[in-house]
């Protein structure tokens, strides 16, 4: 059998394990999973937090895949706020072929009036690498 790694961002809150799940579980420490499509499931307190982290104070990696599924990112540990990371993928009739992130500095409030307020590429520093204070930039 091959081995898997799996990604995804859900929501969920803690939820003893329901009267309709199996016998030797009910009562016990679980977690109430909704998925992004609205599919509701119970999960037990074990594996639930040995698969799932919340969103924010995430490392790098996991950032990263947020931002693979569409999601803006930033870190706590940034100067400015209303800047945020995501990923940019090409169109078809675009320069660019492969896939790169950007910082989004439009937001940025600065009281330098020759401060570039732009997207632009973005590549991370050692810091932002190794930083646990991912978030994911909720939609407004």
């Amino acid at each position: 059998m091959k081995r898997y790694i799996g990604t995804k961002i859900i929501h969920a809150e803690p939820m003893p394990c329901p009267k309709d799940v199996h016998m030797s579980k009910r009562g016990d420490p679980g977690y109430r999973v909704v998925y992004e499509d609205g599919y509701e499931s119970w999960s037990p307190k074990d594996v639930f937090e040995k698969a799932y982290r919340p969103t924010n104070n995430m490392n790098f990696g996991l950032a990263i895949e947020a931002a693979r599924q569409g999601k803006r990112i930033a870190r706590k540990g940034w100067n400015g706020t209303n800047i945020f990371v995501a990923l940019h993928v090409p169109e078809d009739d675009e320069p660019m072929t492969a896939p790169f992130l950007y910082i989004d500095t439009t937001g940025l409030l600065s009281y330098n009036q020759h401060a570039p307020l732009v997207r632009v590429p973005w590549s991370a520093s050692q810091t932002d690498m190794l930083a646990d204070d991912w978030f994911i930039v909720e939609e407004e």
